[in-house]
């Protein structure tokens, strides 16, 4: 079986080949979706009239993020109360068609099932509608959720809490979760308000910045580098605001940061789309950042994969969902990641034009490992745009003698693109990227290891273009060599 710890193309399919039994409990409500055409106004007031032509319904909420567990590959099993009425018969239906397990779905009689309905002209949202019941569960409902809980977290690989306040989520439910915690091997929470289950010592919780913002009391800036600055001053305090090990902030447009323990920040880029392509993107990132890490990849690798599947389905109208093929598939489409030099100098150039700072750095990064990531992650946080100079299979042979590289130059490329921080990936032959540097004249030359400037040969070009040198983290336990002679000795 694949290596459930590189992000390539297979790392989606052996995440679906083992099928871990990951159970999502939370607001489950329906998304309804109505489509059509608009070419005039209202006679009674000055608005659009909408000729619909569609009307879609989709599960939402912590119901799209079990059909996204589904999707991708889980035994995905839905706890929820909803109402004993046409929506909820509609919800529950349309989570067993996705393949989603709904025996400890809970029916509350007299409750009207949440569902949320867009209207849609062409691609422009015109109106949202809510409606259901948000107070607390009826005394008998919660007592029957929690008992549910207890039935469905047996065995379970992960457990996924889905709050956003529509009162499904009472303190019976809380005390359920709470009396079985030793057992639940992940705990993942995405809440609304996560002080809530602080006492339940998350292993991973997913806010995005307005819930960060009302755990700290203050608004976040409204710029990245502001929000991160914000996030790594107070990384400390979330941490005891949440009770978690690991904090996965998600910021919309500029991607999302990991802290873990004392783990250097890991922040992955997001593929911008139009803000009203992203419903449910949030639960697509949580459901694959559950499934990789249930199957024991490194944090920072199944952030990468979260964001890459929340880059799938934003560029989709509607609540869409990720599959494993997608995904796959979107990983494999860096398999030509290679730029050809000429035209990476116009697109650097074009980049530049744009008020976009360059970053560059080299390296043969053979196997790609948790230390490359980390660095090529700190590269990308002193610019905007990370230009990555892979040595090609002649130059590594050169450099690391006969018996490498392991990988080859395409597949080394592919990993490397794969990674969110990695704008363009180009291949030289030469012993150092003299020619590239001179070519793309980068603001920052990057290094990471056990250098100094002046130890480099590249210091002097970069200096004499008008750019800076930065050395960055060495970690020396997470060498290549150190990883392949591992794998020859078997030794872990």
């Amino acid at each position: 079986m694949s290596n459930p710890r590189a992000l390539t193309p297979e790392l989606p399919r052996s995440l679906a080949a083992r099928r871990p039994r990951i159970a999502v409990i939370g607001d489950a409500l329906l998304d309804g979706w109505m489509t059509g055409s608009c070419d005039r106004l209202c006679r009674e007031a000055p608005a659009p009239v909408v000729d619909v032509s569609k009307e879609d319904f989709v599960p939402g909420g912590a119901a799209n993020t079990a059909v996204n567990l589904a999707a991708l590959g889980a035994e995905s099993l839905m706890v929820t109360a909803v109402g004993d009425d046409v929506p909820g018969d509609r919800l529950v239906a349309s989570l067993r068609s996705a393949g989603v397990r709904t025996e400890q779905v809970v029916r509350a009689p007299g409750r009207i099932t949440t569902t949320k309905r867009r209207i849609i002209a062409g691609d422009q949202l015109m109106v949202r509608f809510d409606d259901g019941d948000r107070g607390p569960l009826a005394p008998d409902v919660s007592a029957r959720l929690a008992y549910a809980v207890s039935c469905a977290v047996a065995g379970t690989d992960a457990v996924v809490v889905c709050d956003y306040g529509t009162g499904v989520l009472g303190p019976e439910v809380i005390e359920a979760i709470k009396a079985v915690r030793d057992g639940i091997p992940l705990l993942v929470v995405d809440a609304h308000s996560l002080s809530r289950w602080q006492e339940l010592k998350p292993d991973v919780v997913t806010p995005n910045a307005n819930e960060i913002a009302a755990l700290l009391g203050s608004a976040l800036p409204s710029d990245a580098a502001g929000r991160l600055a914000v996030l790594e001053r107070e990384r400390g305090e979330l941490a005891k605001l949440t009770g978690s090990r690991a904090m996965m902030a998600t910021l919309d447009r500029d991607g999302a940061v990991l802290f873990d323990g004392d783990e250097p920040p890991h922040r992955t880029w997001a593929r911008p789309a139009p803000d009203n392509f992203t419903a449910g993107a949030g639960d697509t990132f949580v459901a694959a950042l559950t499934i990789a890490a249930a199957a024991g990849t490194p944090l920072s690798t199944a952030a990468e994969l979260a964001q890459a599947a929340a880059d799938v389905v934003v560029h989709r109208p509607g609540t869409a969902v990720c599959s494993w093929a997608e995904l796959a598939e979107r990983l494999g489409s860096d398999q030509g990641a290679l730029s050809d030099p000429r035209q990476l100098v116009k697109a650097v150039e074009e980049h530049r034009a744009a008020g976009k700072r360059i970053v560059f750095t080299n390296g043969c990064f053979d196997v790609l490992h948790r230390g490359h990531v980390a660095y090529l992650n700190q590269a990308k946080r002193l610019g905007d745009v990370l230009v990555v100079a892979l040595n090609s299979d002649k130059g590594v042979r050169r450099l690391k003698g006969p018996e490498r590289p392991v990988n080859n130059e395409s597949d080394r490329a592919a990993v490397l693109a794969a990674l969110s921080c990695v704008d363009h990936v180009v291949l030289f032959d030469e012993d150092t990227p003299a020619d590239l540097l001179r070519a793309l004249r980068p603001e920052v030359y990057a290094k990471g290891g056990d250098y100094t400037p002046e130890m480099l040969p590249e210091t002097p070009i970069v200096r004499a273009l008008g750019g800076e040198v930065h050395i960055l983290d060495y970690l020396s336990d997470h060498s290549t060599t150190a990883v392949i002679d591992r794998i020859r000795t078997g030794s872990s």
